[in-house]
């Protein structure tokens, strides 16, 4: 992350740009776009090349994780990751839907430009650069998902039993420390915490 980091997205911010993507022409698409952001942390480049062989099991079904490959991965850090039920629910509609327009899936990307074929990592930054000035949410980008997501995840983390290890495996980074710099503090935390001191 060079310069100002993007921002951390608010719950209310994700339901927001859901609502507004959803209801724009190929609003399932854009709606998974958001949630593989917000809910698996991908960047833009893994996004636009994500394939459904990556989220299908051997039937051709939407599977239980997310295979991300070295050769899509930034720095070649494939990773595996378990698929969230939202996701889950996204991806389902629209290979429903893109199989219902008399298409076959194959290995082709799961999210497509208007006419068809892999969108560009370009194209996906700013999509989600103009998604977010139309919403007004000044200083978030592509990035701004993955961010979101590895916040939540590192704040969650001991529910799971976990650590955050397991969210820098999560994100794909090769060292905790990159992890740890994409970390929003949460200032009412902060305040509690001074309370128990």
């Amino acid at each position: 992350m060079k310069g100002q980091p993007a921002k951390v997205l608010r719950p209310i911010d994700v339901r927001r740009a859901i609502s507004l993507a959803a209801k724009r022409h190929h609003g399932t698409r854009n709606k998974a776009m958001i949630l593989l952001s917000t809910k698996a942390g991908l960047r833009a480049g893994e996004i636009a090349k994500l394939t459904w062989t990556m989220v299908t099991d051997s039937n051709g079904e939407i599977g239980d994780a997310i295979e991300l490959p070295g050769t899509v991965a930034k720095y070649g850090s494939g990773r595996r990751l378990p698929m969230h039920e939202d996701i889950r629910k996204a991806l389902h509609l629209l290979k429903r839907q893109f199989e219902g327009a008399g298409r076959t899936m194959a290995e082709g990307p799961v999210i497509r430009s208007a006419r068809g074929a892999h969108m560009s990592p370009k194209a996906v930054v700013n999509w989600f650069h103009a998604l977010y000035a139309e919403l007004g949410l000044a200083g978030c980008s592509s990035h701004s998902g993955r961010r979101t997501f590895i916040t939540n995840a590192a704040r969650l983390v001991h529910r799971a039993g976990g650590s955050l290890r397991d969210v820098q495996l999560l994100a794909g980074h090769r060292s905790i420390q990159t992890t740890e710099g994409y970390i929003e503090g949460d200032a009412l935390a902060q305040r509690k915490l001074l309370r128990l001191l």
